[in-house]
Protein backbone atom coordinates (compact mmCIF):
# COMPACT_ATOMS: atom_id res chain seq x y z
CA UNK A 1 0.00 0.00 0.00
CA UNK A 2 2.89 2.44 0.76
CA UNK A 3 4.21 1.67 -2.93
CA UNK A 4 1.00 2.49 -4.03
CA UNK A 5 0.94 5.55 -2.91
CA UNK A 6 4.40 6.83 -3.03
CA UNK A 7 4.05 5.45 -6.80
CA UNK A 8 1.15 7.77 -7.08
CA UNK A 9 2.41 10.86 -5.31
CA UNK A 10 5.79 9.79 -7.71
CA UNK A 11 3.42 9.74 -10.75
CA UNK A 12 1.89 13.10 -9.56
CA UNK A 13 5.22 14.91 -9.14
CA UNK A 14 6.78 13.82 -12.51
CA UNK A 15 3.63 15.20 -13.85
CA UNK A 16 3.60 18.13 -12.08
CA UNK A 17 7.36 18.37 -12.99
CA UNK A 18 6.46 18.05 -17.09
CA UNK A 19 3.83 20.59 -16.55
CA UNK A 20 6.39 23.12 -15.22
CA UNK A 21 8.92 22.29 -17.50
CA UNK A 22 6.61 22.58 -20.34
CA UNK A 23 5.85 25.80 -19.23
CA UNK A 24 9.07 27.16 -19.18
CA UNK A 25 10.13 25.70 -22.71
CA UNK A 26 6.93 27.44 -24.48
CA UNK A 27 7.50 30.40 -22.62
CA UNK A 28 11.19 30.35 -24.18
CA UNK A 29 9.96 29.77 -27.56
CA UNK A 30 7.00 32.55 -26.92
CA UNK A 31 9.69 35.14 -25.78
CA UNK A 32 11.58 33.92 -28.93
CA UNK A 33 8.68 34.42 -31.43
CA UNK A 34 8.13 37.72 -29.95
CA UNK A 35 11.71 38.68 -30.44
CA UNK A 36 11.16 37.46 -33.93
CA UNK A 37 7.99 39.01 -34.70
CA UNK A 38 9.10 42.51 -33.27
CA UNK A 39 12.54 42.27 -35.30
CA UNK A 40 10.01 41.54 -38.62
CA UNK A 41 8.33 44.43 -37.62
CA UNK A 42 10.96 46.94 -37.57
CA UNK A 43 12.29 45.47 -40.59
CA UNK A 44 9.07 46.29 -42.44
CA UNK A 45 8.48 49.41 -40.92
CA UNK A 46 11.98 50.50 -42.37
CA UNK A 47 11.47 49.03 -45.76
CA UNK A 48 7.90 50.93 -45.59
CA UNK A 49 9.42 54.38 -44.26
CA UNK A 50 12.52 53.88 -47.14
CA UNK A 51 9.62 52.41 -49.87
CA UNK A 52 7.72 55.55 -48.99
CA UNK A 53 10.46 58.05 -49.29
CA UNK A 54 11.60 56.71 -52.64
CA UNK A 55 7.76 57.40 -53.62
CA UNK A 56 7.63 61.20 -52.03
CA UNK A 57 11.06 61.65 -54.26
CA UNK A 58 9.43 60.50 -57.49
CA UNK A 59 6.52 62.26 -56.54
CA UNK A 60 8.01 65.35 -56.23
CA UNK A 61 10.46 64.73 -59.14
CA UNK A 62 6.94 64.62 -61.28
CA UNK A 63 5.39 67.34 -60.01
CA UNK A 64 8.47 69.35 -60.62
CA UNK A 65 8.91 68.20 -64.27
CA UNK A 66 5.01 68.74 -64.27
CA UNK A 67 5.40 72.44 -63.29
CA UNK A 68 8.19 72.67 -65.60
CA UNK A 69 6.29 71.77 -68.81
CA UNK A 70 3.26 73.97 -67.62
CA UNK A 71 5.86 76.61 -67.63
CA UNK A 72 7.27 76.41 -70.58
CA UNK A 73 3.21 75.85 -72.27
CA UNK A 74 2.59 79.18 -70.76
CA UNK A 75 6.16 80.91 -72.02
CA UNK A 76 5.19 79.51 -75.85
CA UNK A 77 1.80 80.95 -75.83
CA UNK A 78 2.43 83.78 -74.15
CA UNK A 79 5.39 84.54 -76.94
CA UNK A 80 2.65 83.48 -79.42
CA UNK A 81 0.24 85.86 -78.02
CA UNK A 82 2.68 88.58 -78.20
CA UNK A 83 3.59 87.97 -81.50
CA UNK A 84 -0.03 87.95 -82.57
CA UNK A 85 -0.88 91.52 -80.89
CA UNK A 86 2.36 93.17 -82.86
CA UNK A 87 1.14 91.91 -86.39
CA UNK A 88 -2.12 93.13 -84.94
CA UNK A 89 -0.79 96.09 -83.95
CA UNK A 90 1.44 96.36 -87.53
CA UNK A 91 -1.97 96.27 -89.32
CA UNK A 92 -3.34 98.24 -87.42
CA UNK A 93 -1.42 100.79 -87.92
CA UNK A 94 -0.98 100.52 -91.55
CA UNK A 95 -5.21 100.50 -91.63
CA UNK A 96 -4.79 104.02 -90.16
CA UNK A 97 -2.00 105.27 -92.49
CA UNK A 98 -3.96 104.38 -95.27
CA UNK A 99 -7.12 106.31 -93.75
CA UNK A 100 -5.53 109.35 -93.01
CA UNK A 101 -4.13 108.99 -96.71
CA UNK A 102 -7.64 108.77 -97.92
CA UNK A 103 -9.22 111.45 -94.66
CA UNK A 104 -6.49 113.73 -96.95
CA UNK A 105 -7.33 113.01 -100.85
CA UNK A 106 -11.31 113.10 -99.62
CA UNK A 107 -10.96 116.55 -97.75
CA UNK A 108 -8.99 117.63 -101.22
CA UNK A 109 -11.93 116.02 -103.06
CA UNK A 110 -14.44 118.05 -100.93
CA UNK A 111 -12.28 121.32 -101.43
CA UNK A 112 -12.48 120.75 -105.38
CA UNK A 113 -16.49 120.42 -105.15
CA UNK A 114 -17.22 123.15 -103.20
CA UNK A 115 -14.97 124.84 -105.46
CA UNK A 116 -16.92 123.73 -108.85
CA UNK A 117 -20.18 124.11 -107.47
CA UNK A 118 -19.60 127.55 -106.78
CA UNK A 119 -17.97 128.45 -110.17
CA UNK A 120 -21.37 126.17 -111.35
CA UNK A 121 -23.88 128.29 -109.04
CA UNK A 122 -22.14 131.55 -110.89
CA UNK A 123 -22.22 129.64 -114.44
CA UNK A 124 -26.44 129.09 -113.79
CA UNK A 125 -26.87 132.52 -112.01
CA UNK A 126 -25.57 133.91 -115.88
CA UNK A 127 -27.20 131.29 -117.66
CA UNK A 128 -30.19 132.44 -115.88
CA UNK A 129 -29.87 136.37 -116.92
CA UNK A 130 -29.39 135.36 -119.92
CA UNK A 131 -32.19 133.27 -120.63
CA UNK A 132 -34.49 135.82 -119.04
CA UNK A 133 -33.23 138.33 -121.14
CA UNK A 134 -34.10 136.42 -124.24
CA UNK A 135 -37.71 135.14 -122.85
CA UNK A 136 -38.30 139.18 -122.35
CA UNK A 137 -36.95 139.33 -126.19
CA UNK A 138 -39.25 136.46 -127.08
CA UNK A 139 -42.35 137.80 -125.80
CA UNK A 140 -41.57 141.28 -126.99
CA UNK A 141 -41.13 139.71 -130.46
CA UNK A 142 -43.95 136.74 -130.73
CA UNK A 143 -46.70 139.10 -128.24
CA UNK A 144 -46.84 135.94 -126.41
CA UNK A 145 -46.62 135.61 -122.37
CA UNK A 146 -44.75 132.18 -120.90
CA UNK A 147 -47.68 131.00 -119.43
CA UNK A 148 -49.66 131.03 -122.63
CA UNK A 149 -46.45 129.64 -124.84
CA UNK A 150 -46.57 127.18 -121.95
CA UNK A 151 -50.62 125.97 -122.26
CA UNK A 152 -49.90 125.65 -126.32
CA UNK A 153 -47.62 123.06 -125.85
CA UNK A 154 -49.06 121.12 -123.29
CA UNK A 155 -52.20 121.54 -125.76
CA UNK A 156 -50.10 120.10 -128.32
CA UNK A 157 -48.33 117.46 -126.59
CA UNK A 158 -51.99 116.05 -125.49
CA UNK A 159 -52.83 116.12 -128.73
CA UNK A 160 -49.98 114.59 -130.04
CA UNK A 161 -50.11 111.71 -127.39
CA UNK A 162 -53.57 110.79 -127.54
CA UNK A 163 -52.98 110.32 -131.08
CA UNK A 164 -50.20 108.13 -130.45
CA UNK A 165 -52.01 106.14 -127.60
CA UNK A 166 -55.32 105.24 -130.34
CA UNK A 167 -53.00 104.42 -132.55
CA UNK A 168 -50.72 101.97 -130.43
CA UNK A 169 -54.12 100.83 -129.48
CA UNK A 170 -55.50 100.35 -133.28
CA UNK A 171 -52.24 97.99 -133.08
CA UNK A 172 -52.47 96.28 -130.36
CA UNK A 173 -55.58 94.88 -130.82
CA UNK A 174 -55.00 94.28 -134.39
CA UNK A 175 -52.20 92.04 -133.37
CA UNK A 176 -54.04 90.22 -130.39
CA UNK A 177 -57.30 89.50 -132.12
CA UNK A 178 -55.76 87.54 -134.77
CA UNK A 179 -54.55 85.28 -132.13
CA UNK A 180 -57.37 85.06 -129.97
CA UNK A 181 -60.30 85.46 -132.28
CA UNK A 182 -59.75 81.84 -133.83
CA UNK A 183 -58.93 80.49 -130.09
CA UNK A 184 -61.77 81.99 -128.59
CA UNK A 185 -64.32 81.05 -131.46
CA UNK A 186 -63.09 77.40 -131.74
CA UNK A 187 -63.49 76.76 -128.25
CA UNK A 188 -66.62 78.13 -127.65
CA UNK A 189 -68.37 76.72 -130.56
CA UNK A 190 -66.99 73.50 -129.82
CA UNK A 191 -68.10 73.67 -126.70
CA UNK A 192 -71.95 74.81 -127.81
CA UNK A 193 -71.47 71.66 -130.25
CA UNK A 194 -70.76 69.52 -127.70
CA UNK A 195 -73.75 70.34 -124.92
CA UNK A 196 -76.34 71.27 -127.74
CA UNK A 197 -79.65 70.65 -125.44
CA UNK A 198 -83.37 71.40 -126.00
CA UNK A 199 -84.14 74.44 -124.09
CA UNK A 200 -87.66 73.79 -122.03
CA UNK A 201 -90.42 77.04 -121.62
CA UNK A 202 -92.00 76.54 -118.54
CA UNK A 203 -94.73 79.03 -117.40
CA UNK A 204 -96.86 79.43 -114.07
CA UNK A 205 -99.25 77.13 -114.52
CA UNK A 206 -100.12 73.65 -115.01
CA UNK A 207 -103.25 71.99 -116.30
CA UNK A 208 -104.31 68.85 -114.87
CA UNK A 209 -107.39 66.67 -117.48
CA UNK A 210 -110.16 65.28 -115.54
CA UNK A 211 -111.98 62.44 -116.38
CA UNK A 212 -115.48 63.93 -116.27
CA UNK A 213 -117.09 67.78 -115.75
CA UNK A 214 -118.70 65.97 -112.71
CA UNK A 215 -115.63 65.68 -110.93
CA UNK A 216 -115.27 69.84 -111.05
CA UNK A 217 -118.13 69.64 -108.54
CA UNK A 218 -116.35 66.61 -106.28
CA UNK A 219 -113.11 68.46 -106.47
CA UNK A 220 -115.13 71.86 -104.86
CA UNK A 221 -116.65 70.13 -102.46
CA UNK A 222 -119.49 71.27 -100.27
CA UNK A 223 -119.55 74.95 -99.50
CA UNK A 224 -116.05 74.98 -101.68
CA UNK A 225 -114.47 73.19 -98.48
CA UNK A 226 -112.57 70.57 -100.52
CA UNK A 227 -111.12 73.21 -102.81
CA UNK A 228 -110.34 75.93 -99.63
CA UNK A 229 -108.46 72.62 -97.91
CA UNK A 230 -106.51 72.14 -101.21
CA UNK A 231 -105.43 75.82 -101.83
CA UNK A 232 -104.46 76.31 -97.97
CA UNK A 233 -102.33 73.08 -97.91
CA UNK A 234 -100.44 73.97 -101.34
CA UNK A 235 -100.49 77.45 -101.47
CA UNK A 236 -101.87 77.27 -105.06
CA UNK A 237 -104.79 78.49 -106.74
CA UNK A 238 -107.08 76.06 -108.27
CA UNK A 239 -108.64 77.70 -111.84
CA UNK A 240 -111.75 76.14 -112.25
CA UNK A 241 -113.81 77.87 -115.32
CA UNK A 242 -115.36 76.70 -118.38
CA UNK A 243 -112.51 74.70 -120.18
CA UNK A 244 -113.68 71.17 -120.56
CA UNK A 245 -112.58 68.88 -118.19
CA UNK A 246 -109.78 70.65 -117.28
CA UNK A 247 -108.53 72.51 -114.13
CA UNK A 248 -105.91 74.68 -114.22
CA UNK A 249 -103.40 75.24 -110.92
CA UNK A 250 -102.02 78.65 -110.62
CA UNK A 251 -98.45 79.77 -108.61
CA UNK A 252 -95.50 81.32 -108.92
CA UNK A 253 -93.65 78.68 -106.50
CA UNK A 254 -93.56 75.30 -109.01
CA UNK A 255 -92.90 73.13 -106.27
CA UNK A 256 -95.95 74.05 -104.85
CA UNK A 257 -97.34 73.49 -107.96
CA UNK A 258 -96.00 70.10 -108.69
CA UNK A 259 -97.33 69.00 -104.88
CA UNK A 260 -100.92 70.32 -105.86
CA UNK A 261 -100.61 69.00 -109.55
CA UNK A 262 -99.72 65.15 -107.91
CA UNK A 263 -102.11 65.19 -105.32
CA UNK A 264 -105.28 66.65 -107.56
CA UNK A 265 -104.13 63.70 -110.05
CA UNK A 266 -104.15 61.20 -106.88
CA UNK A 267 -107.44 62.79 -105.55
CA UNK A 268 -109.20 62.10 -108.82
CA UNK A 269 -107.93 58.88 -109.22
CA UNK A 270 -109.12 57.62 -105.99
CA UNK A 271 -112.08 58.96 -106.25
CA UNK A 272 -112.60 59.51 -102.51
CA UNK A 273 -112.27 63.37 -102.35
CA UNK A 274 -112.96 64.64 -98.46
CA UNK A 275 -110.49 67.38 -96.44
CA UNK A 276 -109.06 64.46 -94.41
CA UNK A 277 -108.49 62.71 -97.60
CA UNK A 278 -106.96 65.91 -99.63
CA UNK A 279 -104.67 66.25 -96.28
CA UNK A 280 -103.43 62.61 -97.17
CA UNK A 281 -102.73 63.07 -100.74
CA UNK A 282 -101.11 66.57 -100.42
CA UNK A 283 -98.40 64.49 -97.67
CA UNK A 284 -97.91 62.05 -100.43
CA UNK A 285 -97.48 63.95 -102.88
CA UNK A 286 -95.08 65.85 -100.53
CA UNK A 287 -92.95 63.06 -99.87
CA UNK A 288 -92.91 61.91 -103.58
CA UNK A 289 -91.51 65.57 -104.82
CA UNK A 290 -88.84 65.43 -101.71
CA UNK A 291 -87.32 62.40 -103.65
CA UNK A 292 -88.27 63.73 -106.98
CA UNK A 293 -85.72 66.79 -106.01
CA UNK A 294 -83.25 64.69 -104.49
CA UNK A 295 -82.98 62.55 -107.16
CA UNK A 296 -82.75 65.07 -109.66
CA UNK A 297 -79.83 66.60 -107.91
CA UNK A 298 -78.14 63.24 -108.01
CA UNK A 299 -78.68 62.75 -111.76
CA UNK A 300 -77.62 66.18 -112.24
CA UNK A 301 -73.96 65.55 -110.37
CA UNK A 302 -73.81 62.35 -111.83
CA UNK A 303 -74.35 63.85 -115.45
CA UNK A 304 -71.55 66.31 -115.01
CA UNK A 305 -69.21 63.78 -112.94
CA UNK A 306 -69.04 65.75 -109.86
CA UNK A 307 -68.67 63.42 -106.45
CA UNK A 308 -68.44 64.64 -102.66
CA UNK A 309 -70.91 67.61 -102.97
CA UNK A 310 -72.78 67.76 -99.32
CA UNK A 311 -76.20 66.08 -99.28
CA UNK A 312 -77.69 69.59 -98.74
CA UNK A 313 -76.53 70.97 -101.65
CA UNK A 314 -78.08 68.22 -103.64
CA UNK A 315 -80.91 68.47 -102.53
CA UNK A 316 -81.00 72.47 -103.33
CA UNK A 317 -79.73 71.74 -106.77
CA UNK A 318 -82.69 69.16 -107.34
CA UNK A 319 -84.91 71.92 -106.20
CA UNK A 320 -83.90 74.12 -109.19
CA UNK A 321 -85.35 71.35 -111.76
CA UNK A 322 -88.64 73.29 -110.68
CA UNK A 323 -86.87 77.07 -111.04
CA UNK A 324 -87.07 78.64 -114.29
CA UNK A 325 -85.26 82.14 -115.36
CA UNK A 326 -86.86 83.95 -117.94
CA UNK A 327 -88.50 80.78 -119.59
CA UNK A 328 -85.61 78.67 -119.00
CA UNK A 329 -85.05 75.61 -116.51
CA UNK A 330 -82.45 76.60 -114.03
CA UNK A 331 -81.31 73.06 -113.01
CA UNK A 332 -80.68 72.38 -117.01
CA UNK A 333 -79.38 75.41 -117.42
CA UNK A 334 -76.81 74.77 -114.83
CA UNK A 335 -75.74 71.27 -115.98
CA UNK A 336 -75.23 73.13 -119.53
CA UNK A 337 -72.75 75.61 -117.78
CA UNK A 338 -71.19 72.87 -116.41
CA UNK A 339 -70.32 71.24 -119.36
CA UNK A 340 -69.59 74.60 -120.81
CA UNK A 341 -67.03 75.39 -118.37
CA UNK A 342 -65.37 72.07 -118.04
CA UNK A 343 -65.06 71.70 -121.85
CA UNK A 344 -63.26 75.24 -122.27
CA UNK A 345 -61.36 74.64 -119.34
CA UNK A 346 -60.07 71.79 -120.88
CA UNK A 347 -59.36 73.15 -124.12
CA UNK A 348 -57.61 75.96 -122.05
CA UNK A 349 -54.95 73.46 -119.92
CA UNK A 350 -57.33 74.11 -116.64
CA UNK A 351 -58.93 71.50 -114.09
CA UNK A 352 -62.07 71.08 -115.58
CA UNK A 353 -63.16 69.53 -112.64
CA UNK A 354 -63.47 72.55 -110.36
CA UNK A 355 -64.45 74.36 -113.80
CA UNK A 356 -67.70 71.81 -113.64
CA UNK A 357 -67.95 72.38 -110.15
CA UNK A 358 -68.38 76.42 -110.22
CA UNK A 359 -70.43 75.54 -113.79
CA UNK A 360 -72.96 73.35 -111.50
CA UNK A 361 -73.28 75.50 -108.47
CA UNK A 362 -73.15 78.93 -110.20
CA UNK A 363 -77.26 79.52 -109.43
CA UNK A 364 -77.47 77.42 -106.63
CA UNK A 365 -78.65 80.62 -104.73
CA UNK A 366 -81.96 80.28 -106.84
CA UNK A 367 -82.78 77.22 -104.95
CA UNK A 368 -84.08 79.50 -101.68
CA UNK A 369 -87.33 80.19 -100.98
CA UNK A 370 -88.48 83.91 -101.95
CA UNK A 371 -88.51 84.86 -97.91
CA UNK A 372 -84.74 85.00 -97.83
CA UNK A 373 -82.83 87.75 -97.89
CA UNK A 374 -80.00 88.74 -100.63
CA UNK A 375 -79.94 88.35 -104.36
CA UNK A 376 -79.26 85.23 -105.47
CA UNK A 377 -75.46 85.61 -105.90
CA UNK A 378 -75.26 86.29 -102.11
CA UNK A 379 -77.07 83.55 -101.18
CA UNK A 380 -75.34 81.09 -103.21
CA UNK A 381 -72.12 82.55 -102.09
CA UNK A 382 -73.00 82.00 -97.72
CA UNK A 383 -74.58 78.72 -98.97
CA UNK A 384 -70.94 77.33 -100.60
CA UNK A 385 -69.13 78.75 -97.84
CA UNK A 386 -71.37 76.89 -95.42
CA UNK A 387 -71.11 73.29 -96.91
CA UNK A 388 -67.48 73.77 -97.03
CA UNK A 389 -67.01 74.59 -101.06
CA UNK A 390 -63.47 75.31 -102.16
CA UNK A 391 -62.45 79.31 -102.58
CA UNK A 392 -62.36 78.90 -106.67
CA UNK A 393 -66.15 77.53 -106.42
CA UNK A 394 -66.91 80.43 -103.99
CA UNK A 395 -65.42 83.07 -106.36
CA UNK A 396 -66.78 81.83 -109.45
CA UNK A 397 -70.40 81.92 -107.96
CA UNK A 398 -69.68 85.31 -106.52
CA UNK A 399 -68.17 86.68 -110.00
CA UNK A 400 -70.53 85.23 -112.23
CA UNK A 401 -73.00 88.75 -112.73
CA UNK A 402 -69.78 90.77 -112.13
CA UNK A 403 -70.55 91.24 -108.68
CA UNK A 404 -66.88 91.42 -108.21
CA UNK A 405 -64.04 91.45 -110.63
CA UNK A 406 -63.21 87.87 -111.21
CA UNK A 407 -59.56 87.13 -110.29
CA UNK A 408 -59.51 83.06 -111.97
CA UNK A 409 -59.74 81.73 -114.98
CA UNK A 410 -62.28 79.35 -113.46
CA UNK A 411 -64.40 82.38 -112.54
CA UNK A 412 -64.01 83.73 -116.16
CA UNK A 413 -65.14 80.71 -117.51
CA UNK A 414 -68.46 80.22 -115.50
CA UNK A 415 -68.92 83.74 -116.47
CA UNK A 416 -68.59 82.96 -119.96
CA UNK A 417 -70.48 79.66 -120.39
CA UNK A 418 -73.28 81.60 -118.20
CA UNK A 419 -73.29 83.98 -120.98
CA UNK A 420 -73.70 81.41 -123.56
CA UNK A 421 -76.13 79.28 -122.13
CA UNK A 422 -78.06 82.40 -121.53
CA UNK A 423 -77.93 83.70 -125.41
CA UNK A 424 -78.52 80.98 -127.14
CA UNK A 425 -81.37 80.87 -129.32
CA UNK A 426 -84.50 79.96 -127.43
CA UNK A 427 -82.81 79.63 -124.25
CA UNK A 428 -84.64 82.68 -122.44
CA UNK A 429 -87.65 84.89 -123.56
CA UNK A 430 -87.80 88.43 -122.40
CA UNK A 431 -91.08 90.43 -121.81
CA UNK A 432 -91.23 93.19 -124.29
CA UNK A 433 -91.38 95.89 -121.07
CA UNK A 434 -88.13 95.08 -120.28
CA UNK A 435 -87.04 94.93 -123.95
CA UNK A 436 -87.89 97.92 -125.02
CA UNK A 437 -86.18 99.79 -121.67
CA UNK A 438 -83.19 97.80 -122.67
CA UNK A 439 -82.95 99.54 -125.86
CA UNK A 440 -83.77 102.60 -124.97
CA UNK A 441 -81.25 102.44 -121.91
CA UNK A 442 -78.43 101.63 -124.84
CA UNK A 443 -79.16 104.80 -126.88
CA UNK A 444 -79.29 106.76 -123.94
CA UNK A 445 -75.70 105.52 -122.75
CA UNK A 446 -74.86 106.66 -126.40
CA UNK A 447 -76.32 109.61 -126.50
CA UNK A 448 -74.31 110.47 -123.59
CA UNK A 449 -71.23 110.78 -125.31
CA UNK A 450 -69.51 114.22 -126.62
CA UNK A 451 -69.64 114.10 -130.22
CA UNK A 452 -72.19 111.34 -130.66
CA UNK A 453 -74.45 112.64 -133.62
CA UNK A 454 -77.19 109.65 -134.09
CA UNK A 455 -77.64 106.49 -132.03
CA UNK A 456 -79.42 103.35 -132.82
CA UNK A 457 -80.35 100.10 -130.90
CA UNK A 458 -80.56 97.13 -134.00
CA UNK A 459 -80.46 93.20 -134.04
CA UNK A 460 -83.12 93.07 -131.09
CA UNK A 461 -80.53 94.81 -129.04
CA UNK A 462 -77.72 93.33 -129.79
CA UNK A 463 -75.65 95.58 -131.98
CA UNK A 464 -75.65 99.69 -131.16
CA UNK A 465 -75.05 101.59 -134.11
CA UNK A 466 -72.94 105.04 -133.59
CA UNK A 467 -72.89 107.79 -135.82
CA UNK A 468 -70.34 109.84 -134.43
CA UNK A 469 -69.78 113.74 -135.88
CA UNK A 470 -66.73 114.14 -138.23
CA UNK A 471 -65.59 117.52 -137.24
CA UNK A 472 -65.62 116.73 -133.41
CA UNK A 473 -64.44 113.05 -133.61
CA UNK A 474 -60.86 111.96 -136.05
CA UNK A 475 -60.67 108.07 -136.90
CA UNK A 476 -58.25 107.66 -133.58
CA UNK A 477 -60.83 108.81 -131.25
CA UNK A 478 -63.25 106.77 -132.27
CA UNK A 479 -61.89 103.24 -130.79
CA UNK A 480 -61.50 105.18 -127.46
CA UNK A 481 -65.38 106.24 -127.82
CA UNK A 482 -66.38 102.39 -128.56
CA UNK A 483 -64.51 101.24 -125.70
CA UNK A 484 -65.78 104.02 -123.13
CA UNK A 485 -68.97 103.16 -124.28
CA UNK A 486 -68.48 99.60 -123.79
CA UNK A 487 -67.39 99.52 -120.28
CA UNK A 488 -70.64 101.99 -119.39
CA UNK A 489 -72.82 99.49 -121.30
CA UNK A 490 -71.34 97.26 -118.94
CA UNK A 491 -71.25 98.75 -115.28
CA UNK A 492 -75.19 99.79 -116.35
CA UNK A 493 -77.18 97.78 -118.62
CA UNK A 494 -77.95 94.00 -117.88
CA UNK A 495 -77.97 91.82 -121.03
CA UNK A 496 -77.93 88.32 -122.48
CA UNK A 497 -74.71 87.37 -124.50
CA UNK A 498 -72.82 90.56 -125.72
CA UNK A 499 -73.96 93.68 -127.75
CA UNK A 500 -71.50 95.11 -130.38
CA UNK A 501 -70.66 98.99 -130.63
CA UNK A 502 -69.97 100.15 -134.24
CA UNK A 503 -68.91 103.70 -134.17
CA UNK A 504 -69.06 105.00 -137.74
CA UNK A 505 -67.71 108.54 -138.83
CA UNK A 506 -68.60 109.46 -142.27
CA UNK A 507 -67.23 112.79 -144.23
CA UNK A 508 -68.94 114.30 -146.80
CA UNK A 509 -67.53 117.17 -149.61
CA UNK A 510 -70.59 118.69 -150.83
CA UNK A 511 -70.29 121.25 -153.89
CA UNK A 512 -72.25 123.06 -156.48
CA UNK A 513 -72.21 123.62 -160.33
CA UNK A 514 -73.82 126.54 -161.27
Amino acid sequence: MPYAIGAVIGVVFGALVGIFVGIIVRKKIGEKAIGSAESEAKRIREDGIKEAESRKKEALLEAKEDILRQRNDADREIKERRAEVTRMERRLAQKEETLDKKTDQLERKNEQLEKSLHENELVREQIQQVLRQHLKTLEELSGVSVEDAKQMLFERVESETKYELAQRMIELEEQFKEEADGKAKEIICLAIQRTAADQVVESTISVVNLPSEEMKGRIIGREGRNIQKLETLTGVELIIDDTPEAITLSGFDPVRREIARLALEKLISDGRIHPARIEEMVDKATHEVEAAIKQAGERATFEVGIHGINSELVRLLGRLRYRQSYGQNVLKHSVEVAFLAGIMADELGVDSTVARRAGLLHDIGKAFPHDVEGSHVEIGVNAAKKYKESRDVVHAIEAHHNDVEPKTIIAILVQAADAISAARPGARREDLENYIKRLEKLEEIAMSFSGVEKAFAIQAGREIRVMVKPEDVNDESMKIIARDMAAKIKSEVKYPGQIKINVIRESRAVDYAK
